[in-house]
């Protein structure tokens, strides 16, 4: 099968047997951001949970939440930031469109809050790789050491439908767990845990490999607090972003349903989930020009879990302020 089926059918089997939220495809460096990619990232809630919840159900800017803007006396919002002026402007503005920051005008200045203090609402984070083929490792190796060296995540697990064997283990570093994954008429069955993985030691200084030439690694050595900051907005991204980030075919053999209980795009004809953007289109043999399947995955995430798509916000103010904007 597929990795992206895999991956799908692995979220919404993950979804249904626990109260973590899950995300896809995430960036995970720290130094180079885009470095690493992990798969699925699994965040477990933390006891201000539901504070985080109450203010808004997208992603709050890292710039936003990093600012020297609290919930207490309003602030002139270019002297609440320590980055560039733009990437200011943006955060706030971005900050104010979500719900986090309200604003007021003084002589003609923009001055803004928080509407409620960021809470500490997550706790372990979990760093899943798919690779359903073992046989078809690619650079799986690289990608688990790269997890374990830098230490983002509390746990990084790797889930296959392989069978399992000594060889394959000695290519995974001890520290990852493993997970046999049983598929069975197009979802996940049975998940077997081969290893339990090793916590990370998140809280201590990590080593970030970036970039590999003939005889040598460059790494860079992450500090405990430049990962704190990347833990943070990871599990923002993570909160905003979710893992419903696919899209519908155009065509009469995709339904929004399929045997895992989530809401996929599964093909009748291939009898699988289907990538949209890459399996689909007038080069199929069983494509059939129809308008998409009418769905609100937003609506599903907020229904079967823990996130509020829409909360209510937390703007102490919301008379006269409209006109300012």
């Amino acid at each position: 099968m597929s990795e992206f089926a895999f991956e799908l059918e692995l979220c919404a089997a993950l979804e249904s047997r626990g109260d973590r939220l899950l995300a896809r495809q995430l960036g995970a460096g720290v130094a180079d951001p885009g470095g690493r990619v992990l798969d699925i990232v699994s965040v477990e809630p933390g006891p201000a949970f539901a504070d985080r919840t109450a203010i808004t159900g997208e992603a709050i800017p890292a710039a936003a939440i990093e600012s020297r803007v609290g919930p207490g006396r309003a602030r002139y919002w270019k002297d609440a930031f320590d980055c560039h002026p733009e990437r200011a402007r943006r955060a706030t503005e971005r900050a104010l469109e979500v719900g986090f920051f309200e604003r007021e005008r003084r002589n003609g200045r923009e001055y803004v809050r928080q509407v409620a203090r960021y809470p500490d609402w997550y706790d372990r984070l979990v760093g899943i790789e798919n690779k359903p083929d073992l046989g078809r490792p690619g650079d799986l190796e690289a990608q688990l050491r790269t997890d374990v060296s830098l230490g983002l995540v509390d746990e990084a697990v790797l889930a296959t439908e392989s069978y399992v064997t000594g060889a394959h283990r000695n290519g995974i570093p001890d520290e990852v767990g493993i997970w046999r994954v049983r598929r069975e008429a197009g979802a996940v069955r049975e998940i077997d845990v081969l290893r339990e993985p090793t916590p990370l030691p998140v809280s201590e200084p990590g080593v970030e490999p970036l970039e590999t030439h003939p005889g040598r690694t460059d790494v860079a050595v992450v500090s405990p607090p430049e990962k704190t900051r990347a833990r943070r907005r990871l599990a923002e991204r993570a909160y905003g972003k979710g893992w419903r980030t696919y899209g519908f075919p155009d065509c009469t053999s995709c339904r929004a349903d399929g045997p895992s209980g989530a809401t996929l795009p599964y093909c009748e004809w291939a009898s699988r989930v289907v990538d949209a953007e890459s399996d689909c289109g007038t080069d199929c043999p069983g494509y059939e020009p129809e308008p998409g399947p009418d769905v609100d995955l937003e609506t599903e995430r907020d229904d079967r879990t823990d996130w509020v798509a829409d909360p209510d916000g937390k703007r102490r103010s919301q008379a006269g302020l409209e006109r300012f904007r």
